[in-house]
C-alpha cells in the first residue's frame, strides 16, 4: 500500500526482502497464497509480467488521487481546524495513498501563513456537540472574542451560555453551531472554534417545535458571512449580466421577472444585516433593493453614513 501504485511496482524477492526487514519469513508459495486471500478481501493487487520478471502493484484504492487532492485542500480551507491540526489531518491523508502519490500531496500544502484558529480544542467541541445532539441535551460553554490587544476576551463577562444543540453548518470556511436559546425564544448560531469549555447538561433540549419548521439550507443562504439579522423578503432590480451572481448566492430556485430588455427582478430571503447591504453596494450600479421600504431606507441610511464618514476629513 505504502509502496507501489500504478508507476510503481515491486517483484516477490523484493517483497520478500521487505517483509524479512520487518522480521516476517516468506517463501514464494505462501505469498502467492497471500495475494489470493488479500484479493478475496477486497485488495486490488495487480500482476505484471515485464521480461521474465512479474511485479505487483496496488490498483484501485479506497481513496483517488484527485480524491485526497481534494481533501487536502478542504483542510487547508478550514479556518477552524488549527494549522497544528490541519498537518496532522494531512499527514494522515496522505498515508492513504502510497509514498510516492503522497508526495504530490505534500506540494499542494501551503498551510503556514493561512488564517486558522488558535483552539487546539476543535475538535473536542465537534465531538461534544454532536454528543449532545445524539443525547437530547443542552449544552453550556463560553464564548470569547478578540480584543484590541490580540487577547481572547470572554463575551458576557464571562457567564455560561445555555444553549439546546440542534445542528452544525459550514460557512464563509468556518464551523458554525446552530442552536435553540431558551431565554431569547429563538435560532442563533456560534462559531464553533471560539466556543471555550463545552459540558453537557442533564437538560432536555428545547426549541423542537421551531427546528421542525426550520430549512437549514434556506437560512445559510440567508445569512452574510454568518451575521445576524431580521430575515425578510427582499426585491432586488438587477442588470440582466448579474443573474450568475445572484443564482451563485441564493440558487437557481430564484424566481426571475424580466423588468425590460436589461433589466429583471427577483425576491429572495434575507437575514438584513450591514454584510448584506455592504455586498450589495459592492456590485455597484448592476444591483439595486427596491423592496420593502424599510430596507431601502436602511441602505440609504447606510450610504450616507458612509459617505460622511470619508467626506469628514475634507
Amino acid at each position: 500500500m505504502r509502496e507501489t501504485d500504478d508507476q510503481h511496482s515491486l517483484t516477490l524477492a523484493q517483497i520478500t526482502e521487505r517483509l524479512n526487514d520487518c522480521g516476517v519469513n516468506a517463501d514464494r508459495k505462501t505469498l502467492y497464497t497471500d495475494f489470493e486471500e488479500l484479493r478475496h478481501y477486497g485488495l486490488d493487487i495487480i500482476k505484471v509480467q515485464a521480461q521474465r520478471n512479474f511485479y505487483y502493484h496496488i490498483g484501485n484504492r479506497e481513496f483517488e488521487l484527485p480524491e485526497l487532492k481534494l481533501l487536502v485542500d478542504s483542510v487547508q480551507a478550514a479556518k477552524f481546524i488549527t494549522g497544528k491540526k490541519s498537518n496532522k489531518l494531512i499527514r494522515k491523508l496522505e498515508s492513504l495513498t502510497s509514498k510516492y502519490e503522497a508526495r504530490k500531496l505534500q506540494r499542494q500544502v501551503f498551510i503556514t501563513g493561512r488564517v486558522k484558529t488558535v483552539n487546539e480544542s476543535i475538535y473536542f467541541n465537534v465531538d461534544k456537540i454532536h454528543e449532545a445532539i445524539g443525547s437530547d441535551c443542552q449544552i453550556q460553554f463560553k464564548y470569547y472574542r478578540w480584543n484590541v490587544k490580540k487577547e481572547m476576551e470572554l463575551r458576557k463577562g464571562g457567564a455560561w451560555y445555555e444553549v439546546s444543540p440542534w445542528g452544525l453548518m459550514w460557512d464563509d470556511e468556518n464551523y458554525y453551531l446552530v442552536g435553540y436559546d431558551g431565554e431569547e425564544r429563538k435560532i442563533k448560531h456560534y462559531r464553533v472554534d471560539k466556543m471555550l469549555k463545552i459540558e453537557l447538561l442533564d437538560k432536555k433540549r428545547k426549541g423542537k417545535e421551531k427546528f421542525k419548521e426550520f430549512d437549514m439550507p434556506r437560512y445559510t443562504k440567508s445569512l452574510f458571512g454568518v451575521y445576524g439579522g431580521e430575515e425578510c423578503r427582499i426585491t432586488l432590480e438587477a442588470e440582466n449580466e448579474m443573474v450568475g451572481v445572484l443564482i451563485d448566492r441564493f440558487g437557481k430556485e430564484i424566481s426571475i421577472s424580466p423588468v425590460d430588455e436589461g433589466h429583471f427582478r427577483t425576491t429572495v430571503n434575507v437575514a438584513v444585516s450591514s454584510q448584506f447591504l455592504g455586498w450589495i453596494m459592492a456590485l455597484g450600479n448592476g444591483v439595486k433593493i427596491v423592496a420593502p421600504e424599510a430596507v431601502v431606507n436602511r441602505m440609504k441610511e447606510e450610504i450616507r453614513l458612509l459617505s460622511e464618514m470619508y467626506n469628514s476629513g475634507d
